[in-house]
């Protein structure tokens, strides 16, 4: 039985590396020259009530939802109070503070506690990878009321 658990364990190991190096291995989609993402509303210095509506902006692509493969689309991804950059070589992960808006959609409403907050979207394409050049957003900050 133990030789069992363990060939399963083994199996299951060598499955996650082998997903881990293909997700590496992926090549990030081109975007198309002169894009641009930005973010509507709220402005840059604003001051916004502790739940309030982010609207996306986006010139010279289009949007279409996660593992929907049209050329020069993609979809946001919204960064909130992040200071690293990410990886530009793997799908953008889904946190607490990185957001996914794959099913195409161009604003969302947030809460989050009083203070001063960042905000940046970054586009990503089928498979969630930022795309090549990087389309994102100037980082703005807002202070939560």
């Amino acid at each position: 039985m133990k030789t069992f658990f363990s060939q399963v364990a083994i199996a299951g190991l060598l499955l996650s590396a082998s997903v881990l190096a293909s997700a590496a291995d992926v090549p990030r989609t081109a975007s198309p020259a002169g894009a641009e993402e930005y973010i509507i509303s709220p402005k840059d210095g604003a001051t916004v009530g502790k739940t309030f509506k982010i609207q996306f902006g986006l010139k010279g692509m289009g949007v279409a939802p996660a593992g929907v493969d049209v050329p020069n689309t993609g979809h946001h991804h919204l960064l909130i109070d992040v200071k690293d950059p990410l990886p530009l070589d793997a799908p953008i992960p889904e946190t607490d503070t990185i957001k996914h808006f794959g099913k195409g959609q161009t604003e969302t409403e947030v809460t989050l506690a009083p203070g001063k907050h960042t905000l940046q979207l970054i586009m990503g394409d089928k498979s969630h990878i930022p795309l090549d050049p990087l389309v994102e957003s100037k980082k703005i900050t807002v202070t939560v009321k």
